[in-house]
């Protein structure tokens, strides 16, 4: 179980690195269009950011 768990945490660390790596500069102005969002705007991509997950875990598994 802990393999499993660290294999995904590593994964998620590997993906959310590439678009800082592969452009620094369009990561940087996404940044400032991120933080200018309302609450409710990042609350609600955050569910469906949840949402995919889950169904991507579940064709998966």
């Amino acid at each position: 179980m802990w393999t499993e768990l660290l294999t995904a945490v590593a994964l998620v660390l590997i993906i959310e690195g590439l678009l800082p790596f592969l452009s620094p500069g369009g990561f940087r102005r996404y940044m400032q269009r991120v933080v200018s969002l309302p609450d409710r705007q990042l609350r609600i991509g955050g569910f469906v950011g949840m949402l995919a997950g889950l169904a991507l875990l579940y064709l998966v598994r």
